[in-house]
């Protein structure tokens, strides 16, 4: 194995938004589970620095990780490991930045995404903004509902020419051309995001250099797959990467679709894979 990608997602289920289209908003994790996750976390980053192949990681929590210690001690530990070649996680940014100056900043990047009405917005702008100013990779995302496109077009026009909005379709909701064009004017990669992708029988990179690993360490294809291909830490799970195709009707979750062979998303965001950045911006 050369090289393999992993988008862990531990038992932490606690954030600190309550956001009407996210199920898990506004959860609570008691401190049993808090400690339960930071042991998991801890033992899966021993796992990837005692590697010898490379990893790129991506952090991808139910809840918010970024205000627990544990999760910026993890990124900050993997960003200086020689064989990691990027390590990400999804966050809303409602935690200080300060922290990533003791991280390497050719490694370490930000998936952030601005929740309307659940922070002020010059705060959320402020951070941004002190992200590009630290030098911090990072793209910035809203989700496209209707009511939040005039927050999304005054993001636009503020945030640095240089850093990437993009804008993820609302689960369920169906877009008139008229409404697809308003976000796209936005984000050109909308249309990526406006329809499910129809998968099935698709060569996917997941269960080969791609894999989900949760808490416990077991080892699956993908956060949407449930099958499981093994362990992470008892190794069971590498006899059983391989290529195979998408086994699912349709993929309609970036972190999903981006690995599917046929839509040549690996060229659309070369270099920025996991931070999704578009390659005409990843040389920031």
């Amino acid at each position: 194995m050369q090289h393999l990608t992993i988008l862990y997602r531990g038992p932490l289920a606690s954030c600190d938004y309550d956001c009407p289209y996210c199920p898990f908003a506004k959860r609570r994790d008691t401190p049993e589970q808090l400690r339960a996750d930071r042991a998991a976390l801890e033992r899966f980053t021993a796992w990837v620095a005692a590697q010898e192949h490379r990893v790129s990681v991506l952090f991808t929590p139910w809840g918010e990780g970024l205000v627990r210690s544990w999760y910026r001690r993890a990124l900050t530990e993997l960003s200086h490991l020689p064989h990691v070649e990027r390590v990400a996680i999804q966050t809303n940014l409602s935690h200080r930045v300060s922290w990533t100056s003791e991280a390497d900043l050719s490694k370490l990047a930000l998936w952030a995404t601005y929740h309307p009405g659940q922070v002020p917005y010059d705060r959320f702008l402020g951070k941004c903004r002190e992200l590009t100013e630290r030098g911090v990779r990072h793209s910035v995302g809203i989700v496209g509902e209707p009511e939040h496109l005039d927050a999304a077009r005054r993001l636009r026009a503020e945030l640095p020419d240089g850093t990437y909005l993009w804008v993820n379709a609302a689960e369920g909701r169906a877009y008139s051309d008229e409404e697809a064009d308003a976000w796209t004017a936005l984000d050109p990669l909308f249309p990526l995001s406006r329809h499910p992708h129809a998968s099935r029988g698709l060569a996917c990179r997941t269960g080969e250099t791609v894999v989900s690993v949760d808490g416990e360490g077991t080892v699956r294809r993908c956060h949407f797959v449930p099958a499981v291909l093994g362990n992470l830490y008892d190794g069971s799970f590498r006899d059983a990467l391989a290529p195979r195709p998408c086994p699912l009707d349709r993929c309609d979750c970036h972190i999903g679709y981006v690995h599917l062979e046929p839509l040549g998303l690996y060229d659309t965001f070369a270099g920025g894979v996991l931070e999704r950045i578009p390659a005409l911006l990843s040389g920031m």
